[in-house]
């Protein structure tokens, strides 16, 4: 008994938890299969049904939802969210099975919005339960295991199709078992005691705070002060508890770290790129699979899509992981990279849209997939490089609802059929456009950045002592 309760308390317990609920919950088969099951036997739907009014409804519920599902992921302390994710993506499963009607496919990708939005818990719930020096491999696991799981998940659909093993239904009673097994696995994750907002940690302070807290309070005129033998605060015999702070507070103090954050002109850039270009990844992504049946439609190639979305997977796992590696001084070259990538991303895109050859569309998906995920990575890692855990939570709440903002806008306007509902092939023109614009907004001010700092750098450079005025006249 006592090595089970030593087990339950140490960190690899809810990371382990953690880890298996992200993995049965992100091995979705069907996934690259969509397309072709909503448009097949199966569903009897049409191809502008599914591109004009399903798939929009998910941006839409996920921007609705994003801020009220942030704020309540922090209250309820991430444990209850991650478990309601799971109902939620139980119920999306579900309707896919049981349902065939636009009405009841659109509530399904409602129900998505909320999954995808409930992420916030996932990715946040390990942090709350874990000490400091553990959070980088914990995010590394957590983060990983999900990345197995889509990877899995396409291998396995691959698999399963090409072999005619089973029939979509099959594949989708197959997928709530899994999504079943993460649902058990939530319930047994550990509560929470605190969380980054609403629950905040308080009491253990550092010296340094500690000598802060106490010099204000004498300043003030009021509270006491424990010393130690040396005339210092004594850290051992203040205890660590959690501070429960009201929803105004909260409010104003992620209004005043928003402000502080993106007072940094360095952090703004990065912030504008990765909520432009997720904005455009997203729709690419959502709406992939339409382009690709329309390239060969009449070829049952939609049978690959699993092996490509694992390929593309694997590379952006091995591009984003590159990065760590590298020696490069982003702050510097970081503005010229978005831009000059940004670049071969609407290159891309552009050979995607226009190319009649589907394997030749493959292969810039997977090239669009894997540049993104690694200049995801350099943004992130460049933001959270000076932020709290807090305030980096916030930033990447802030920039994830920018581009949420403007897939709404872009979706309403270009994809709804309450808009110019346009087909697939000016979709994508669109969004390679789109791409062309962030490149070209994004190498201009890296041109111009570079050549600020070479003015400023020959600007400091001291001249030579030797060098006085008029000096050049006595060397002739």
């Amino acid at each position: 008994m006592e090595a089970v309760k030593k087990w339950t308390s140490d960190w690899k317990y809810p990371t382990i938890l953690l880890c298996i609920y992200g993995f049965f919950s992100t091995v979705k088969p069907l996934e690259p299969f969509l397309i072709p099951f909503l448009t097949g036997p199966d569903k009897n739907l049409t191809t502008e049904q599914v591109n004009n009014q399903i798939f929009p409804v998910w941006t839409y519920s996920y921007l609705s939802v994003l801020v009220p599902v942030f704020l309540l992921t922090d209250w309820l302390r991430y444990k209850p969210v991650v478990v309601f994710q799971c109902v939620m993506l139980f119920i999306t499963t579900a309707l896919l099975l049981w349902t065939a009607s636009v009405p009841a496919m659109q509530a399904t990708q409602f129900f998505y919005g909320v999954v995808t939005a409930s992420d916030v818990a996932y990715f946040s719930y390990i942090y709350s339960v874990i000490d400091l020096k553990r959070y980088r491999k914990a995010t590394s696991y957590s983060r990983s295991v999900q990345l197995l799981g889509y990877t899995v998940g396409s291998v396995l659909g691959q698999l399963l199709v090409s072999f005619d093993l089973m029939s979509y239904n099959n594949i989708l009673v197959f997928t709530l078992v899994l999504t079943a097994i993460a649902l058990l696995t939530s319930c047994f994750l550990p509560m929470p005691q605190k969380s980054m907002f609403f629950h905040r940690r308080g009491g253990k302070q550092t010296a340094a705070e500690q000598s802060n807290t106490i010099n204000a309070s004498l300043e003030d005129g009021g509270g006491e002060m424990v010393e130690s033998g040396e005339g210092e605060p004594d850290a051992e015999n203040l205890e660590e508890s959690i501070v429960t702070q009201s929803c105004s507070q909260v409010l104003l103090q992620l209004w005043r770290d928003f402000r502080h954050c993106y007072s940094s002109r360095q952090l703004l850039y990065w912030s504008v790129w990765w909520a432009m270009a997720t904005c455009g990844y997203n729709q690419t992504v959502n709406y992939v699979q339409v382009l690709w049946e329309h390239v060969q439609p009449s070829q049952n190639f939609s049978i690959y899509n699993g092996g490509v979305e694992a390929v593309s997977n694997l590379l952006s796992a091995a591009t984003a992981y590159g990065i760590g590696f590298t020696e490069v001084r982003w702050e510097q070259w970081g503005e010229l990279a978005l831009g000059g990538f940004s670049g071969l991303s609407a290159a891309s895109l552009f050979l995607m849209t226009f190319t009649g050859n589907i394997w030749v569309c493959y292969s810039g998906y997977v090239v669009f997939k894997s540049l993104y995920m690694l200049l995801i990575t350099i943004a992130m890692y460049q933001i959270a490089a000076d932020l709290s855990m807090e305030r980096y939570a916030l930033v990447f709440g802030a920039n994830n609802f920018g581009a949420l903002a403007l897939q709404t806008i872009i979706t309403s306007v270009v994809v709804d059929s309450g808009g110019l509902g346009l087909a697939i092939i000016p979709q994508f023109t669109v969004y390679s456009s789109y791409f062309l614009v962030i490149s070209a907004v994004f190498l201009l001010r890296g041109l111009f950045s570079i050549w600020r700092a070479q003015r400023s750098k020959k600007e400091t450079i001291p001249p030579d002592k030797d060098e006085t005025p008029g000096s050049e006249e006595h060397r002739f």
